[in-house]
């Protein structure tokens, strides 16, 4: 049920104009609304915006917004796709760009304290320069900040080997409505003293309290690496090669697939570029892996992929090309190029986030084909193939009338996805735009028992409210 908050008053503005003094307040709809909404399609203007610079801001900022009931949203870069930052029941945006200092890089415990505004790929080159590695690589990662990605626990590329942003979050000090701060975790890799609440305030998109530090597990950086970008001739082809390199016993830190339709969309974006992209006219799907390790356990991983994928199914890749080191950047580029380039087919596109098993990732990419064929859309697949994670899109043209006909195709997906035993989201979370699907993956049992652990944290539901199971 939609709780009802007050507005903000004229003593509410003046509290939050002494708190935050100079533009660390802002109250002007010309101001707000740049904070009104994230990379999805939903809007909602707040009644002001805050910028924090220490946690004692955001400590009296929660004592007060507790007592008054004023919602509260946290926000750094609004890369979310999902409408997770949006604030629809007005009340106040906490923004933490103004939070964005490394407080401190250990290189003999491998921990990095850090504040949550840090940009995520600015920390990662500062680690690499001094023989770091923090894995986590979210499409987003040279825009998102870590406050971001643990908020939302992202995924990304390289969580096929190294796991999600939550499997790299030691400790952090998080702050309660009502003001009280948690400093839970610790600097060690190994924890177990108590409930593991850093594991669940990692993932938690700002419903139960707000960060003011993350400590951040840390890994030597690889010394060496390679990529493998193979096309095929239809998508099961490419699933049975990628089943033979696992078999052959190797572990990529990432394995990227694609299939007909997103090649379709690539070839009209690499038409006038320089360089050979016949191949994205021939091939029915593809695969990009990278391997990463010392330099000769990825020369001698990067021939057993090359011998797996030729030798996987009937005559083997359509096109092969491997690279290492800065070079690998050019296939990779081809990956990043895939959401921007499906604006070739069609002018609107409803992007989902779901998961399955990896054992039912054809049947998915089928049945989304299937379901896109039957309403007379485009649909086009891509995605995480190792974890199972796949970006479906589904694409349409709102001036001819088509945008009820990618709803339904959006709830079919939901439909087909859970009835592989899959969910409604891999990495980018529930939010605004799957709240209404969300009963469908989780029943009323569960549903209870997250509403009473978020009354816990946060009585009078003020921490973004509206979003993912309330």
């Amino acid at each position: 049920m939609q709780t009802l908050f007050p507005s903000l008053t004229a003593s509410g503005r003046r509290f939050l104009r002494g708190l935050f003094p100079g533009d660390g307040a802002l109250f002007a709809p010309e101001e707000l609304v740049g904070f009104s909404g994230d990379a999805g399609q939903e809007q909602a203007l707040p009644g002001a915006v805050v910028r924090p610079e220490q946690e004692e801001q955001i400590q009296d900022l929660l004592r007060w917004a507790h007592l008054e009931r004023i919602p509260v949203y946290a926000r750094a870069r609004a890369t979310n796709k999902v409408g997770q930052t949006v604030p629809v029941r007005g009340g106040v945006v906490v923004s933490f760009l103004r939070m964005d200092r490394v407080l401190d890089v250990d290189e003999q415990d491998f921990v990095a304290v850090v504040q949550p505004g840090v940009v995520t790929g600015a920390f990662q080159r500062g680690l690499e320069a001094r023989g770091l590695f923090y894995p986590p690589d979210p499409a987003s990662v040279n825009i998102s900040t870590l406050g971001g990605n643990v908020a939302t626990c992202a995924g990304g590329m390289r969580a096929l080997k190294y796991g999600v942003t939550r499997d790299h979050v030691l400790g952090m000090r998080a702050v309660l409505p009502g003001g009280e701060v948690l400093a839970l975790g610790s600097r060690c890799h190994k924890d177990v003293a108590g409930l593991d609440l850093t594991r669940l305030l990692a993932g938690s998109a700002g419903t139960l309290a707000l960060f003011s530090e993350l400590t951040l597990k840390l890994l030597p950086k690889p010394e060496a690496s390679v990529s493998v970008l193979a096309g095929f001739r239809d998508f099961s082809e490419a699933l049975q090669a990628a089943a033979q390199v696992f078999r052959a016993g190797l572990l990529p830190s990432a394995l990227e697939f694609m299939d007909r339709v997103t090649l379709e969309a690539l070839a009209v974006e690499y038409a006038e570029k320089p360089g050979d992209h016949d191949w994205l006219n021939r091939a029915g799907a593809a695969l990009l892996f990278r391997l990463d390790g010392s330099g000769v356990a990825v020369e001698t991983e990067g021939r057993t992929l090359e011998t797996a994928l030729r030798g996987s199914a009937g005559q083997g890749p359509l096109f092969l090309e491997r690279a290492s080191g800065v070079d690998e950047e050019g296939l990779w580029e081809v990956r990043r190029s895939i959401s921007p380039s499906l604006f070739h087919l069609a002018p609107d596109k409803s992007g989902e986030d779901v998961a399955v098993p990896r054992g039912r990732v054809l049947e998915a990419v089928q049945g989304l084909h299937a379901i896109g064929e039957r309403l007379g859309l485009r649909t086009a697949c891509f995605g995480h193939l190792g974890d199972g994670n796949l970006h479906a899109n589904i694409l349409y043209d709102r001036s001819k009338g088509q945008a009820e006909a990618a709803q339904q195709a959006k709830s079919a997906l939901f439909d087909l996805v859970l009835s592989l035993g899959g969910t409604l989201t891999g990495e980018h979370g529930i939010g605004l735009s799957k709240r209404a699907w969300m009963s469908r993956q989780l029943g009323p049992a569960e549903q209870d028992v997250m509403r009473r652990m978020k009354d816990v944290f946060d009585p009078h539901g003020i921490m973004n409210p509206g979003k993912e199971w309330e």
